[in-house]
């Protein structure tokens, strides 16, 4: 496996429609003879050869490893835990964990997957509380990889997660991470140029600098 404690976080937002999430209540009963739920999520957790919001194009290959890699950690302890909201670290916090991922695999090119929200945590209460109210949510991939300054094409991922999110009543209105989009590509090296500009403050430093502020600008692809 990659290293990836030195590499930005990558976080992939699906939308509730994109990723065609269902919510699915399964009845059971407990120990006292007390008719209980089990709330399940189905649907697409990681998409592939497309642009999604962040601009970024994850290969098929690149979602096929990840998906391989769940089913492992599936396998090797029965599950994958993920947790409530966007989490900004690649550790997953057990005080936050709201579900564990129980299934996934390759449906064309993408991650199709089913996950079961955990009735005993804090989280876990939060997400049965929103689905049993109509609440549509999505899901986040969390991991790590290398994005291609250019192409904008993911290489190297390494899955963590996925995470559940509330959905905005409109994609557009989702802000673009600028912290994260700083983290790789274009914004790394302009970083780097600041950090020499900084400590030389000399003309080619200076040069070097405009030219990748105006770069990494027009990465953004504005409209």
């Amino acid at each position: 496996m990659v290293d990836i404690i030195n590499r930005p976080v990558l976080q992939e937002y699906i939308s509730h429609g994109q990723s065609k999430m269902l919510a699915d209540p399964t009845d059971y009963v407990d120990e006292n003879g007390v008719r209980k739920k089990h709330w399940y999520l189905n649907g697409i957790f990681i998409q592939g050869e497309i642009q999604n919001l962040n601009g970024r194009i994850y290969p098929r290959h690149e979602i096929a490893h990840a998906v391989e890699d769940l089913q492992e950690q599936i396998k090797l302890h029965g599950g994958v835990l993920g947790e409530l909201d966007h989490p900004d670290t690649l550790v997953i916090n057990v005080h936050n964990v709201s579900h564990m991922i129980t299934e996934i695999h390759m449906e064309g090119n993408d991650g199709v997957g089913k996950m079961k929200i955990l009735s005993n945590t804090p989280s876990g209460k939060i997400v049965e509380g929103l689905l049993m109210d109509g609440v549509p949510l999505g899901v986040s991939s969390r991991g790590s990889g290398n994005v291609d300054e250019w192409s904008n094409q993911v290489s190297d991922f390494e899955i963590i997660t996925v995470d559940i999110v509330a959905t905005p009543s409109a994609q557009d209105a989702r802000p673009t991470p600028i912290y994260e989009k700083f983290q790789g590509g274009r914004g790394q090296k302009l970083i780097n140029n600041a950090q020499d500009y900084i400590m030389g403050n000399s003309k080619s430093h200076e040069k070097d600098l405009n030219e990748d502020i105006v770069s990494w600008f027009k990465s953004w692809n504005y409209k």
